[in-house]
């Protein structure tokens, strides 16, 4: 729906220079930058949809699962019966997260096939690489804090606990990713935000591979610990 509204945008005249007219501290919490074009498909989209929406929308359904996948069926009894195969713990953590990316690349893939969809129709001129990379972008941060929640939960069985960490980490670093340029005492935590290192404005410059990479490395580290940790505790019943 919000791409299919460009075409009332991009005819709007005078429209970069109002936008231009913002207060820094909303153009940066929205990671409008200078020289952007905003009248651009991809300048539309990266504000409207990449800057809170789609990332909104996948680390809401990745923590979700994440908690539930483990600490949730934990909390009600059914996860008992999975492990009553001859599986390990460990490996049924490691099988739920592999279930998670899944599901997180299905979400993250859809949108990026939308908008492929609408290029043509509403004249987007999207760049095959940038939106490829923009859905890899969105993949990275889900899979960071999808992983956390399932770790959480494995790790001290507590579903609160594995919504409320993640959920707390991702406001945090979405905070200092869209204040830092105009509180220059968030600026050195800025290597700590995943959206920071991930990059924004993904279908105009692309997202930093080595950013991704270090990301995607430290949602590993969070899935590991939990699949070790739960070996070493007792399992709950309801």
């Amino acid at each position: 729906m919000i791409a299919a509204i460009f075409p009332s945008v991009r005819d709007l005249p005078d429209f970069d220079e109002l936008i231009e007219s913002y207060p820094d501290v909303l153009k940066s919490f929205f990671g409008i930058s200078d020289g952007a074009d905003i009248t651009s498909g991809a300048g539309f989209l990266d504000i409207e949809l990449f800057s809170f929406l789609l990332p909104l929308l996948v680390l809401v359904q990745a923590i979700g699962f994440g908690a539930r996948t483990f600490a949730g069926d934990e909390d009600a009894g059914r996860l008992e019966i999975l492990l009553a195969y001859p599986l390990r713990r460990r490996d049924a953590v490691l099988a739920k997260g592999a279930a998670l990316a899944g599901q997180v690349v299905v979400v993250s893939g859809a949108a990026g096939v939308a908008l492929l969809v609408l290029d043509p129709i509403v004249r987007l001129d999207l760049a095959l690489g940038r939106v490829l990379s923009a859905v890899a972008g969105l993949v990275v941060l889900g899979l960071l804090h999808g992983w956390l929640a399932l770790g959480i939960g494995a790790a001290v069985a507590n579903r609160a606990l594995a919504i409320a960490v993640p959920a707390g980490v991702a406001v945090a670093a979405y905070l200092v990713n869209g204040l830092h340029d105009v509180a220059g005492w968030l600026d050195p935590l800025r290597v700590l935000s995943p959206f920071w290192l991930v990059g924004t404005a993904p279908l105009q410059n692309g997202i930093d591979a080595i950013g991704a990479l270090a990301v995607l490395a430290a949602a590993a580290v969070a899935l590991v610990a939990g699949a070790l940790l739960v070996e070493r505790r007792d399992l709950q019943t309801p």
